[in-house]
């Protein structure tokens, strides 16, 4: 059963490529028909799209690693946040950091500074500055906050990129297809998805057509981390198990061990009784 129906994703408009005249041929598979010098994007072709790139998603959720999503057109920053958090993952909806997976250790150091200023001003360290030096650092904090916020729990190279827009977020792409990392993506008309892992064409300028993509794929990313949960606690029960059967099982080697000791005591017993006798 497919995660997406045809139908909503023609209520949200997944359907409207680009505006009239920019279009890239590469996403000539993907396009059904031309109407008024938009080009309409086969959505039979977006259904089977998400399913596929859901499935991959839900793997690598249930594999416990991360995938960032990174959006920071104003239609998509709002509704790629709640649906990124709903799932524990990391985004960026501010600007793209740079060389933010290409020179991931010092994107850490950064936020590493964020965590410092925090427990300096927990622990009193900064009471004894000035009022100026103060407001210096509570800015800085604040910028760090704002483009590093949501990646602070991101302690190695994300497995994977959801990207919304990725003539928009081109660094990005870039710096993924350069590390070897896949990109999920939702591309619209205008856009050349030959650097793109896993093709999502869709219309990607409308809030409410991303919002019923990433219902579908952030969907399929919770039930893999709901797998991987239950896989856990399995294991750990099989782990819990696990002593008491090796008691049990030395338990009854020692009782063979005693039942041997007997028999053994009445061959000896016997034979020297014989012994006596003669």
């Amino acid at each position: 059963m497919s995660r997406v129906n045809f139908d909503t994703l023609l209520e949200a408009g997944c359907h409207f490529g680009h505006l009239k005249r920019k279009w890239n041929p590469a996403m000539a598979p993907y396009i059904f028909m031309e109407r008024n010098g938009i080009h309409i994007i086969d959505l039979n072709k977006t259904v089977a799209k998400v399913d596929e790139a859901a499935e991959a998603l839900k793997q690598i959720a249930k594999s416990g690693k991360k995938v960032l999503f990174v959006a920071t057109k104003k239609q998509a920053k709002q509704v790629v946040a709640e649906k990124a958090a709903s799932v524990n993952m990391p985004y960026v909806i501010e600007r793209w950091p740079g060389g933010m997976l290409t020179n991931f250790p010092t994107i850490r150091k950064a936020v590493k500074k964020m965590a410092t200023i925090d427990k300096l001003t927990n622990d009193g360290t900064y009471s004894n500055l000035s009022k100026r030096e103060i407001l210096q650092i509570s800015r800085q904090r604040a910028k760090l906050e704002k483009n590093l916020g949501s990646i602070a729990d991101l302690t190695r190279l994300p497995s994977a990129l959801f990207v919304i827009d990725v003539l928009k977020e081109n660094i990005a792409v870039r710096e993924a297809n350069r590390l070897g990392i896949p990109v999920f993506a939702i591309v619209d008309t205008n856009s050349d998805p030959s650097n793109v892992d896993f093709v999502i064409p869709a219309n990607d300028d409308a809030t409410k057509s991303i919002e019923v993509i990433l219902d579908a794929c952030c969907g399929a990313m919770a039930e893999g981390l709901e797998e991987r949960k239950a896989e856990k606690i399995d294991m750990e029960a099989a782990g819990e198990n696990a002593p008491k059967a090796a008691k049990k099982k030395t338990t009854k080697a020692r009782m063979d061990k005693a039942e041997e000791d007997a028999i053994n005591a009445s061959k000896a017993a016997a034979f020297m009784g014989k012994d006596e006798e003669a």
